[in-house]
Formats: structure tokens, sequence, C-alpha cells
């Protein structure tokens, strides 16, 4: 065990996008995706247990689709997102998550089917589950789940004074605490407008409503890659301070230019403290040479 100071290194997203069927999950999904993926849609891998529901945007570019029908059980979902990594996907869209947990084959249904205690049958279907929120949580890819929300109406006003019913989404159909391990979650309503109700990147959380477009992702990853700049900063720095010749200290130099401004202090410091403990030896040299001549000469 070692403490040391706390350090964002680069990271992977996490993201949730919750709502009520019709509120745009999918495409909203797509469309972050796209910019996470720096504009290639063949990085971008979906896996579909929604009856075929992210083939119906494929005008929107070349991404891939993995279809995943019942059972819905958490191990089948590791193995997609096992071929999805495998296939070197930069994002995997999870559409729906919310199968897993209340589809057919899904940890209510495998509950449900167990014989005995209730009680005692969920120590051995949650670490089923946990199995799959941590086959995410250590992908190499960004990973974008989408939950339904639980559906309800309410009376609002209308802009003629008329009082209508409206859809709004409830809880998330998930394992309660789900939200709590992912980076983001996203709720959007049914007219496609987003807050964010947990945000670790302080990018979205206390702002105005938005909705789901490339911008989003492009955000996303210019923050992913914030701590890899500054990891890939902090290994140069401990690079410059271990080189020990003058010649592997130019080279390094020559071999990081988008460094070479910001670390010329560094580089600097280091090579006078080179040419100082470099030079010392031949001075020493020198006059040790010297004090033996002059030796030489007193004992003649």
């Amino acid at each position: 065990m070692k403490l040391q100071q706390a350090t964002r290194q680069q990271a992977r997203i996490r993201l949730g996008i919750q709502g009520s069927a019709g509120s745009g999950k999918t495409i909203g999904a797509l469309q972050v995706a796209y910019g996470l993926a720096n504009g290639d849609w063949t990085k971008i891998a979906v896996i579909d247990s929604e009856h075929g529901s992210a083939s119906l945007y494929s005008h929107l570019g070349a991404y891939n689709v993995l279809s995943l029908s019942a059972p819905f059980s958490p191990e089948r979902y590791i193995d997609a997102v096992h071929i999805c990594e495998s296939a070197g996907m930069e994002v995997i869209i999870i559409d729906s998550m919310s199968q897993a947990w209340e589809g057919p084959g899904g940890i209510l249904d495998i509950h449900n089917s167990m014989s005995g205690n209730s009680f005692a049958n969920w120590s051995k279907v949650v670490p089923r589950h946990s199995a799959l929120v941590q086959s995410i949580l250590q992908s190499p890819c960004h990973v974008l789940v989408t939950i339904r929300s639980k559906q309800d109406y309410v009376l609002t006003t209308n802009s003629q004074g008329k009082t209508v019913p409206e859809k709004v989404g409830l809880k998330g159909v998930q394992r309660e605490g789900l939200d709590y391990e992912l980076t983001t979650l996203f709720e959007v309503d049914i007219k496609h407008n987003v807050t964010a109700t947990k945000d670790r990147t302080s990018l979205f959380a206390g702002k105005p409503e938005f909705r789901l477009t490339p911008a989003i992702g492009e955000k996303l990853r210019d923050w992913c890659l914030e701590g890899a700049v500054a990891n890939q900063k902090d290994m140069l720095i401990q690079r410059i301070e271990e080189t020990t010749t003058i010649d592997g200290l130019l080279k390094l130099y020559k071999d990081s230019p988008a460094y070479q401004s910001c670390l010329h202090e560094n580089f600097s410091r280091r090579r006078k403290l080179l040419e100082t403990t470099q030079s010392f030896p031949e001075l020493l040299h020198q006059q040790n040479q010297s004090n033996n001549g002059q030796y030489d000469a007193n004992k003649g």
C-alpha cells in the first residue's frame, strides 16, 4: 500500500441516459457516442436488447449493432460487452440495461423462479448483476447505458389554458444504486430535454436543460483526455529528472515538441545540473594530473 497525492488519470466515461419510452434515449446515446468516438461511426457498437430499435437510426452512420434477445441474463450482457471490446470499439452503448434487471431471464425473473427463502435468494442473484456492473466499470471503452423510467402522467396547463395529461418518467427500472457507479447520469424528459442528476465531470451539473448532441460527447471526450495530458506531462517530468547525459536530455527534448514550451524550465535546470556534474570529474582529473606533476617535480 502506498499513500500518494490524488491525480486524475485518463478516464473512460460511464454514462447513464434515463427516460421514459419515447424520450429519445437511443438516438441521443448515438449522438453522444459519435462525439466520444471523434466522429467515427465504425468505432461505435450498440448492444440492442430493445427488439432492433438501434437499427432504426442506421441512416446516421455505419455503427455496429449486436442484437441481444431473451434470456437477458447478466452473463449474456457480459459476453456481449467482451465481443465489442475484442472488435476494437471505442464506445459501447447498452440499450437498455433495464432488460438485465426486469426483462425475461433478467435478475427479477431469475429471482422469482427460485425456490426456497426469497430473502436468502437475493444473495445468489445480486452478485450476478454486480459482475455485469464491474464489466462495465473495467471496460477499456467508453460505455453508455440507457435506462427505462417507469411512466406516469401529470396534469399540466398548455399554452391555450387547457388542462392536459403529460407523460413523465419516474424511478429508473434498474437495480437501486446503479447511478452511484456511473460517472454521469442524464435524465431525459418526453420533450427530449436533458438535465444531469449526477455529474462527476462538473460539466453539466446545475446547468440549464440541454439536448443530446455530438457536442455533448465531444465535451466528455475532452474531459477524459485532460487526465491523459496531465499524466503524460508528469511522466515526462520524471524522465527529465532521471536523464543522466546531456545527449539523452537533448533527444528527449526533440522527441517532445508539444511540451518544449511548458517544460522549458525543467529541461534548462536539468541541463545546467548535468553540465556541472559532468564537468566536475574532468576538473578533478586535471587537478590530479597537475598535482602528480608537481609532486614528481619536487621529488626530482
